[in-house]
């Protein structure tokens, strides 16, 4: 028992004082980058292909994966994952706050027109409490994915040795192909093939098109990425952090 405690301890010491070091506009654009990339998992994008399905997350999805990149690369993979389930708890809290506005009487601007006001009011409800199966899955595949990216994107910097904008760049490319595709294959698998109607080559092409869309994001961003981590290592962002890890591994050694 006492183990367990001092564990927890230990753990939310760091966690308390990894926050503490983040930046917060990098905080901020990390949470609001889960928590719109969920909202905007609700709309299909209109490809007018069959066997292509995609969804509306696409458009930010890349933002959340590519300040993991530059989290893992200052601070850790242990670090990022910590901070990527700190959004995903922010995310489920704002959607009970979503749901509570939907359960509550009333009307939302766009409703107030001449003809299917109630039916649009009901739509918007629906949108913003965001059906129980649509969180479950985006939670699922943005913590599974996330860990897959982390890890991998640590392993590979270990591997590369070398620190500039070369290997920054081989090791989030690569971890954000895998990374992606993790995180759309599992949305499409729990979400999109149950719910919304689609068939297991839409969930693929959506995974592997979303993607490679993602990944052209990285590589068009991943410049000013670089220049932020290296820009943190300069001004002893997280410094404290590291110190108090850095102390508990040399404790267990």
């Amino acid at each position: 028992m006492e183990k367990i405690k001092n564990f927890l301890s230990k753990e939310w010491l760091e966690t308390k004082t990894l926050l503490q070091g983040m930046p917060s506009v990098t905080m901020a654009l990390f949470v609001i980058s889960v928590i719109g990339m969920n909202l905007l998992a609700n709309k299909s994008i209109d490809t007018h292909v069959s066997w292509l399905a995609l969804d509306a997350g696409m458009l930010l999805s890349w933002l959340s994966f590519l300040t993991m990149d530059i989290t893992v690369k200052r601070f850790g993979p242990k670090a990022s994952i910590k901070l990527s389930f700190v959004a995903a708890f922010l995310n489920l809290f704002l959607a009970l706050i979503l749901f509570a506005a939907s359960e509550i009487p009333g009307s939302w601007g766009e409703s107030f027109v001449e003809e299917g006001g109630e039916l649009i009011n009901t739509a918007l409800n629906n949108t913003f409490a965001g059906t129980w199966y649509v969180v479950l899955g985006s939670t699922v595949a943005f913590l599974s994915s996330s860990i897959v990216n982390n890890l991998l994107n640590w392993a590979l910097g270990k591997a590369l040795k070398h620190s500039n904008f070369g290997t920054f760049a081989i090791r989030s490319y690569v971890s954000t192909l895998v990374g992606q595709f993790v995180d759309n294959f599992l949305f499409a698998l729990i979400v999109s093939l149950n719910f919304f109607g689609w068939n297991i080559v839409q969930c693929v092409t959506c995974s592997l098109t979303g993607m490679l869309f993602e990944l052209l994001c990285e590589v068009i961003f991943s410049p000013i990425g670089y220049k932020i981590s290296k820009d943190w290592e300069r001004d002893g962002i997280g410094e404290k952090y590291l110190l108090l890890t850095q102390q508990g591994v040399a404790q267990e050694a």
